[in-house]
């Protein structure tokens, strides 16, 4: 397949600048592999494509708030930093992008606040730097209260205080994403336990979204395309569980692509997840084999996007084109505040 195959026309209309309220109330198209039927549904309906036994694995990454702005010492230059990893911890060292890059250089220091303020000791990119921030401890937690949502690049607005809560799922848990799971930001504390009241069990692991997952794949041969590496976990308890659904014939119901790509890249020789940490630039794409997801849940992609091919790869590409071309048809919201689809 190629980059091409993956191209269509998305009018800005059809991108949604925010989300649904409540949440699960979302649109939900169920498309079936097998019948090669195309359903019309609501997110609460999810529940109903589920039984007793089934696994439903989250991504509890939680998105910080990696957007700030600060001043240039002496010259008190506005300079925008966005966080996009930590690196070490103990050194509150971190990766982050600057704008207007040309003027950020070695040694520069950018104060944010009386309390915050860090220095730049690498150039990585044209626009990336390394830099040392002054607060001993958690970064994260210094950052909670003056920076902004990292809102796609696509969402042509501001951020707004309701983004902190909207742009995060109800089980985030771990700090370390620059962007939402955001087939996940569906679910409801509510339906969640209408899940689970039905026997279904909800299993977390970790992916940490990177800024590369907005990243334009610019070579027409896939097998060319490199992805961002990206940290996961999948703990012994997670793995136990999604091997005992596995070996009893039960379903694994996946949340987004993130926790897809993790499940995928943690397979053993005999095809079954195992414990597992570290990072992952895996690649899914027509005609990938999967092995541990038997049901895909996701929202509705950006054209010729890594996320858009692994879908692809899940629904089969024709079927999967077929169902974005009904969902324009019929006013479908897509990307990260959009309406979901259910590939089974």
């Amino acid at each position: 397949m190629k980059l091409s195959d993956f191209k269509f026309n998305l009018p800005k209309t059809h991108i949604a600048k925010y989300p649904v309220s409540p949440r699960d109330k979302a649109k939900l198209m169920v498309l079936d592999r097998e019948t090669q039927e195309i359903e019309n549904k609501v997110f609460t309906d999810i529940v109903n494509y589920m039984e007793k036994g089934d696994v439903l694995v989250v991504n509890e990454t939680r998105v910080f708030q990696a957007r700030l702005y600060g001043k240039k010492e002496k010259t008190n230059a506005k300079i925008e930093v966005f966080l996009l990893r930590e690196l070490n911890a103990e050194e509150c060292i971190w990766d982050v992008i600057v704008d207007p890059a040309r003027k950020v250089r070695i040694g520069n220091k950018i104060y944010f606040n009386d309390k915050l303020w860090c220095e730049v000791i690498d150039n990585t990119t044209s626009r990336g730097r390394t830099v040392r921030f002054n607060q001993p401890g958690n970064v994260y937690k210094a950052v909670e209260k003056i920076g902004l949502t990292p809102l796609p690049p696509y969402i042509k607005r501001e951020p707004e205080q309701e983004d902190k809560e909207n742009y995060q799922t109800v089980y985030a848990r771990v700090d370390g994403a620059v962007a939402a799971p955001t087939a996940g930001l569906h679910f409801t504390q509510k339906l969640l336990q209408k899940i689970e009241k039905k026997g279904v069990t909800i299993v977390p692991i970790l992916l940490h979204i990177g800024q590369g997952t907005f990243r334009a794949v610019e070579v027409e041969d896939l097998t060319k395309h490199k992805m961002d590496s990206e940290y996961y976990e999948i703990s012994a308890k997670a793995a136990e569980l999604i091997n005992k659904a596995k070996h009893s014939r039960h379903k694994v119901f996946v949340v987004g692509t993130s926790t897809c790509r993790a499940l995928e890249t943690s397979v053993t020789a005999d095809g079954f997840s195992k414990q597992n940490r570290g990072w992952t630039d895996k690649f899914i794409y027509p005609f990938y084999d999967f092995k541990i997801t038997d049901r895909l849940i996701t929202n509705f992609h950006q054209p010729e996007s890594t996320l858009i091919m692994l879908a692809s790869a899940f629904a089969g590409h024709d079927f999967l084109m077929k169902a974005y071309k009904k969902a324009l048809k019929e006013h479908y919201r897509f990307l990260s505040y959009g309406d979901a689809m259910l590939i089974k």
